[in-house]
């Protein structure tokens, strides 16, 4: 654990994503298994352990120490794991750390009353850099600024094999990764997913911005409000994963049965239904889908009123074949003759945009109103399927972005390097007439759109305009107004406005610009699509 514990701390201080990779992979190379393995899962947001939860350590905090003391030094440092290690009051004996793979067996023990005593007797073998990473680990929430995608590349980089091959075999297993390392490290086989419903990584695109693009070279597809899903199925079973990897199979269950051979898909997930916008029996929009999302269990009910589809976008694997060598042309035919074997009630495809040059297909782009369209995908005809983003090969181009003016009403602060700063803003429209009494009614938040300046300015904004406090939260006097730009919005019950904003980001920072002179409710609620 002392090891770990280091590497986390490295870690932390360590801006250079060259330097990261270069601690992970030498941490690796002179770790045992499964220590390793454990640590790579953690790294890599791969561990949960469902006892251990921010208010567990908060409450062992406040039994042991003044509990303002603790809201005090918490919220001035901004994040629980860092308090609580520095906070925690020292042993009397020396610490005897455990290693890592002892302290994931003991967490993984761990119930909601046994947690009680059993991760302070962790802590107190701990000293506070051994703390934090236990910590971090326990509450899977590691925020230093290493994502899974870096803690493969290390991982390859540690025993030169590619990444992509990593990409391959990651989801098809489980920690602490033993085949994994079996092969890159041992040189034995590689792991074996061949009868496994395992997930691909996903090609991606860049935005387009200001190219413009040849489209003797390019096809044009619509970019669809939903979510990006890979249906696979081998070995007799079939799973649904979001874009992360991560399986939502439980979530959509009317998919697990309609694939009726062998195939890894790509498309967007969605929800059909006219009352929301498109024609009937099309794709309703993502204020729809939203209704899914996240559920554990499905009632008769919700697969009723909101069932899932999803529109093909690519075929990866069909059959026993891999097809992503192959150029996009070849894989669209491959997919456009599968479809006479998909039941239509849960599939359909992804249809080409035809237009005479690029600058058609601006207009048509422009004039595109369906609620489930984000706009434009670009794909170079002769691409392979690659995993990750290529330069040249795919671009997204999404319609232009709705913009409001807002007002800001509370801050909070960030979490990483972002602790010490109010970085997380919740804003405002008028519910009437500013200048005849109307109250600020909270419409959407954001934490980002601007830059590290422009953060100091909005920090130092905050501090010299808090006018209440809520715990971590700040209420700031109504003075300073946001450009917020959004993809879409739509009503909501859940919200005292009514409405909800889609991908709300701070546009631009209106400095100039007198609060009352920001938009009404009624200005957000024109821009609901019918």
């Amino acid at each position: 654990m002392e090891e770990f514990a280091a590497l986390i701390d490295a870690l932390v201080y360590t801006r250079s994503r060259n330097e990261k990779l270069r601690l992970i992979a030498e941490y690796l190379r002179a770790t045992p298994d499964p220590d390793r393995g454990w640590a790579l899962a953690a790294l890599a947001d791969g561990l949960d352990f469902p006892a251990v939860k921010s208010s567990t350590i908060r409450n062992l905090l406040k039994d042991r120490i003044d509990p303002v003391l603790w809201t005090l030094s918490r919220d001035f440092v901004g994040d629980t794991a860092e308090t609580a290690s520095l906070l925690w009051p020292a042993p009397e004996d020396s610490p005897s750390p455990p290693t890592v793979s002892e302290a994931v067996d003991q967490l993984g023990g761990m119930n909601r009353k046994s947690v009680l005593t059993e991760l302070p007797r962790l802590l107190d073998r701990l000293d506070p850099s051994g703390r934090y990473a236990l910590l971090k680990l326990a509450t899977g929430g590691m925020r230093i600024g290493v994502s899974s995608r870096l803690a493969k590349t290390a991982f390859a980089q540690a025993f030169a094999v590619s990444v992509e091959e990593v990409e391959e075999y990651w989801h098809g297993l489980d920690a602490p990764y033993d085949p994994l390392f079996a092969w890159a490290a041992r040189g034995e086989a590689p792991p074996d997913i061949e009868n496994l419903p395992t997930f691909r990584p996903f090609m991606l695109a860049h935005p387009l911005e200001e190219a413009v693009v040849d489209l003797a070279d390019y096809a044009a597809e619509w970019k669809w409000d939903g979510i990006r899903v890979q249906l696979v199925r081998a070995g007799e079973e079939t799973r649904v994963y979001s874009r992360s990897g991560d399986d939502i199979s439980a979530t959509f269950p009317e998919l697990l049965e309609v694939l009726p051979f062998p195939a890894v898909l790509d498309g967007e997930l969605l929800v059909r239904g006219a009352h929301q916008g498109g024609e009937a029996g099309g794709a309703a929009s993502f204020n729809a889908l939203q209704q899914r999302l996240g559920r554990k269990t499905v009632s008769k009910k919700m697969l009723a009123e909101f069932p899932a589809f999803v529109r093909l976008y690519d075929a990866l694997l069909l059959e026993g074949e891999d097809l992503r060598e192959l150029p996009w042309t070849a894989r669209r035919a491959r997919l456009e003759a599968l479809m006479g074997r998909l039941p239509d009630s849960h599939f359909d495809l992804s249809q080409v945009v035809e237009a005479r040059d690029f600058e058609h297909l601006a207009q048509i782009r422009e004039g595109a109103r369906d609620d489930a369209i984000e706009g434009l995908m670009l794909k170079r005809r002769d691409s392979p399927y690659i995993a990750g983003r290529r330069v040249g090969y795919w671009y997204k181009w999404k319609r232009d972005p709705l913009l409001v003016d807002c007002v800001l009403m509370y801050a909070q602060r960030g979490s990483g390097k972002r602790s010490s700063f109010f970085s997380d803003y919740t804003f405002g429209c008028w519910d009437g007439d500013p200048d005849a009494g109307a109250e600020l009614l909270p419409v959407g938040k954001a934490y980002s759109g601007f830059t590290d300046e422009e953060l100091k300015k909005l920090d130092r904004h905050v501090r010299q305009n808090t006018v209440n406090r809520f715990g971590p939260v700040r209420e700031t006097d109504k003075s300073l107004v946001f450009e917020v730009a959004f993809d879409s919005v739509h009503e909501s019950k859940r919200h005292k406005s009514g409405l909800a904003m889609r991908f709300p980001r701070i546009h631009r920072i209106r400095w100039d610009k007198p609060p009352h002179e920001a938009d009404r409710i009624e200005a957000l609620r024109s821009l609901i699509r019918d």
